[in-house]
Parts: structure tokens; sequence; C-alpha cells
């Protein structure tokens, strides 16, 4: 009777979490693409593309974060129903080792989007504040300032990619707690 409630109390937290994460990081990839969007169209309108010194490839690592990201939500969608398999009584609920594979793969998924964001967000801060050092000082619009003001668009890219950022570390922190609560079992 105990690892039958036991069972029920993991699927439970399986559910809850799983919901949890999947909101959550569905919001994250909701922002991130909606600034990535309109940063790509900001920049098409922009006379003078050059501006943007190097912002490439910090936005290029951020949208492979993002199509991680978009993964990680199918994940946390696939948490939901294993939560439905584990409170099941039937021969078809998976197995300890099937669920902790599902969690790893979730935690996998979850630091290589870490990873490609915070390299990315290096290569945006990076970009970004070799453009300011070549700021001259003074008055803001002051003659001779030349391209190299700081835009809203870019600083959005900063943004977009903090949003990534903070999806995927929700998504590990979650399944790592899930990995743990099914490891004390």
């Amino acid at each position: 009777m105990g690892d039958r409630l036991d069972l029920q109390r993991i699927a439970a937290a399986f559910r809850t979490m799983g919901w949890i994460a999947f909101w959550s990081q569905l919001s994250m990839a909701v922002v991130c693409a909606g600034v990535l969007t309109f940063n790509s169209i900001g920049n098409d309108l922009m006379r003078n593309r050059d501006r943007a010194i190097g912002l490439g490839p910090g936005l290029s690592l951020t949208t492979l974060a993002l199509l991680v990201l978009a993964w990680s939500i199918w994940q946390d969608w696939g948490l939901i129903r294993l939560s439905r398999g584990l409170a099941t009584a039937s021969a078809a609920r998976p197995s300890k080792g099937e669920t902790a594979a599902r969690l790893n793969r979730h935690i996998l998924a979850s630091l290589t989007g870490v990873t490609l964001a915070a390299v990315g967000y290096q290569a945006l801060a990076g970009s970004l504040t070799f453009q300011a050092s070549m700021q001259q000082p003074g008055v803001v619009g002051a003659v001779g300032m030349g391209n190299n003001a700081i835009t809203s668009l870019e600083m959005f890219s900063v943004l977009a990619n903090t949003q990534a950022l903070t999806g995927h570390l929700i998504g590990l922190w979650i399944c790592l707690w899930l990995h743990q609560r099914i490891q004390r079992r």
C-alpha cells in the first residue's frame, strides 16, 4: 500500500511539475521568438545594416537555443503523459529505468540549450561591449558619433537570449528535482 501511495505522489509531482515546466518554458519561448522576429524585421528596416557589429553569431546561437527550447517543451508534454502512465495500475506503467531515461534526455536537452544560450550571450555581450567602446564620450547625438551607438534592437537581442537561457534553466531545475524524486523511491 505504501508503494502505491508513493507512486501516486510521484505521478502527481510529474503532472504538476510537467505543467509548470510546459507553461513557463512555452511563455519564455514565445517571448524569445517574438523578440527575435521583431529584431529581424527591425534590422531589415534599418538603413545601415552594418550598425550591428558582429551580432550574427550571438543571434544564431540564440536561435539554436530557441529550437532546443521548443524540443524541451515537447519533452515537458511527454512528462505530463508520463505522469498519466505512472498513475495507472496497468502493465503499461513505465518502469523506473524508462522514467529515468526520459528525464535524462530532458536534462541533456536543457544542458545543450543552456550551453548554446550562454555562448550566444557571450558573443552578444562581447559584440555590444566592443561597439560601446568605440563610442565617443560626450553628449548623445553629438557630431562624430557615427554608427556606433547601441540601439534598442541590439539590446532586444540580449533580451531574447536571456529568455531562452531562463527557459532552459527552468526545465533543468524541474528535471533534476523530478530525477531526485524517482531516485529516492
